[in-house]
């Protein structure tokens, strides 16, 4: 069972509360983890990466268990905690300003 923690206003725009969970067949990585969402939630495309070039938007990152994956490859396989539900798949939503 993966668990994904989504910002409040990708929570809002999809309709849910607290945690989203699922299961994945297959390897467990982040374009994986993305693209069960965008499938599930199909309000999220193009929210959370880019629908042409399937890219990471700006203002959104990713994090696995206090790491951040946002700059790593789209086929990073996730943590093991993060694989067995133990820890979160966060998408957070980046600060910026002054």
């Amino acid at each position: 069972m993966i668990r994904v923690v989504l910002p409040y206003h990708l929570r809002t725009l999809a309709r849910v509360e607290g945690e989203v969970e699922f299961d994945l067949a297959g390897a467990v990585t982040v374009v994986a983890v993305i693209e069960a969402l965008e499938d599930r939630f199909p309000m999220l495309r193009g929210t959370i990466r880019d629908p042409v070039h399937f890219r990471r938007r700006p203002f959104i990152r990713f994090f696995a268990c206090k790491e951040d994956l946002s700059l790593d490859p789209p086929e990073t396989v996730l943590p093991e905690a993060v694989r067995s539900g133990q820890e979160p798949f966060l998408v957070v939503g980046a600060m910026a300003g002054g």
